[in-house]
C-alpha cells in the first residue's frame, strides 16, 4: 500500500514538472515594456517567477490556459526573474516569489501571494480587463 502511495506521488510531481517546463506563459519582464502597457491602458499581469519555486510553476500553469484563452487576447503577461530582477521588485512593491500583480494601465487591481487555485488566478487576469478590483 506504501509502495502505490509513493508511486502516485511520483508520478504527480513529474506530470507537474512536465507541464510547466511546456508553459512559455510570459514575456520577460523590464520596466520599459511595462512602463509601455501602462502608457497604452492595456491589460497587465505581472508574474514574479523563480525557476526553484513549486508554487510558481503551479501558477504558470493557470497563467499558460489564460494566455491561450482567446477572452485574454488583451492581457500582456509579464514575467519578473524573481532571483535577478531587484529593482524591479522594489519598484512594484513586493519581495516574494509567486507574486502575481494586476494592472489596468496604471492602476493595479488586485495581487496575490502564493496562490495557486486557478479560479482565483483568472479572477486576477479577469480584473485587469475590467479595471475593477479582484474579489478577495
Amino acid at each position: 500500500m506504501h509502495l502505490k502511495s509513493l508511486t502516485a506521488a511520483a508520478s504527480a510531481m513529474m506530470l507537474i514538472a512536465a507541464s510547466a517546463a511546456l508553459a512559455a506563459p510570459a514575456q520577460p519582464f523590464s520596466m520599459a515594456a511595462f512602463e509601455a502597457a501602462q502608457r497604452a491602458g492595456r491589460s497587465i499581469l505581472v508574474d514574479a517567477y523563480a525557476d526553484w519555486c513549486p508554487v510558481c510553476r503551479l501558477q504558470a500553469m493557470t497563467l499558460d490556459k489564460i494566455e491561450r484563452d482567446k477572452n485574454f487576447d488583451n492581457l500582456v503577461i509579464l514575467r519578473i526573474d524573481y532571483d535577478h530582477q531587484d529593482e524591479a521588485k522594489r519598484r512594484l512593491g513586493f519581495n516574494h516569489q509567486s507574486t502575481l500583480i494586476a494592472f489596468h494601465g496604471a492602476q493595479e487591481t488586485g495581487r496575490l501571494v502564493g496562490v495557486v487555485d486557478g479560479d482565483a488566478i483568472t479572477a486576477l487576469a479577469k480584473s485587469a480587463q475590467s479595471g475593477r478590483p479582484a474579489a478577495k
